[in-house]
């Protein structure tokens, strides 16, 4: 369990969302029962003396509005669906974040199904947290607009190319970041399983990255139940930075790609593509993980430094 959960006032989806859960007598009744013990849903529609399906349709709002996480687990008679609460306390920051303003810094994040262009190869397929979307090994469910539920994507080799807006009246860019979970992609799984990973921005090669392997054994901290343990289970958070000096992984030093070299003029948004290209040494594949998959709780993040106008070098 977390222990707090803040909601900024200008994030009005994810702020309304949650005051819609909390605004239900019934879902709050929920909430306290989860505060004492994690719960099935048939548990919860007994305890509260209500019909499975309400149980079931309060149980997906407050999961909606991030309030608690569920997950598959083994019965008698199938799977069922645990919940347990996510968070301690939950905190309204109804002010704005001057401090945050101040450091010059904002943040983009990409769902991993969000990507603008694909050119993959199999072997490859998507799974969100309840189930695989589409076929396996079918690239047209890479086109499916139920792609951007993937909370899990993976493919052989070729690139997956997100488009980040990008704002200049903020002022002068400094320095841009990219942050991800991915690892290697074996059958199953195998912990050493060397694949060389690339990543591009704004269609330049940053570096190529080898992957030591494609981690499983030990279910990762967000995969859900239903995924088997025999497979892909977690990745590596790998930071891509670009700033006026060069590059970097990691915060280590790797090209001499600037930011004047990326960024020869404005433009409405920035190219990432990261993949495994076909000329690749190690074609060891790659898997992709979003918030709910994985030992991070994120997908695709872009954060952008910035020099505001007026402020001096």
């Amino acid at each position: 369990m977390e222990k707090n959960y803040t909601v900024a006032y200008d994030k009005q989806d994810e702020l309304l969302a949650l005051t819609t859960a909390l605004a239900s007598p019934l879902r709050m009744e929920i909430m306290r029962g989860l505060s004492h013990r994690a719960m099935s849903v048939k548990e919860i529609a007994f305890q509260l003396n209500i019909p499975m399906s309400t149980a079931s349709a309060n149980v997906k709002v407050l999961e909606n509005a991030n309030l608690i996480r569920t997950s598959f687990q083994s019965g008698k008679h199938g799977s069922l669906k645990l919940c347990s609460i996510r968070y301690e306390k939950i905190i309204l920051e109804l002010t704005k974040n001057f401090e945050r303003e101040e450091s010059g810094r904002y943040t983009v994040e990409m769902p991993i199904g969000g990507y603008f262009d694909v050119n993959i190869q199999p072997t490859c397929g998507i799974a969100d947290e309840e189930n695989f979307v589409g076929q396996d090994d079918e690239i047209r469910t890479f086109y499916s607009s139920d792609r951007f539920r993937a909370q899990l994507i993976w493919f052989s080799s070729g690139y997956l190319e997100y488009r980040f807006p990008i704002d200049f009246d903020y002022g002068a860019i400094e320095s841009i970041q990219f942050s991800l979970e991915c690892c290697s992609e074996a059958p199953g799984y195998r912990n050493v399983f060397p694949s060389d990973i690339t990543f591009w921005i704004n269609g330049v090669e940053i570096i190529e990255w080898t992957c030591p392997g494609d981690f499983g054994g030990v279910r990762g901290e967000f995969t859900p139940q239903w995924w088997s343990l025999d497979s892909t289970q977690y990745g590596l958070l790998k930071k891509i930075t670009v700033n006026r000096s060069g590059s970097y992984l990691d915060d280590k030093f790797v090209a001499n790609v600037t930011l004047k070299k990326l960024i020869a003029e404005p433009r409405d948004f920035i190219s990432f593509q990261v993949g495994v290209k076909p000329t690749a040494k190690n074609m060891g594949g790659i898997n992709l993980f979003g918030k709910k998959f994985g030992n991070y709780e994120q997908d695709i993040v872009m954060t952008v430094e910035y020099r505001k106008k007026g402020d001096k070098k």
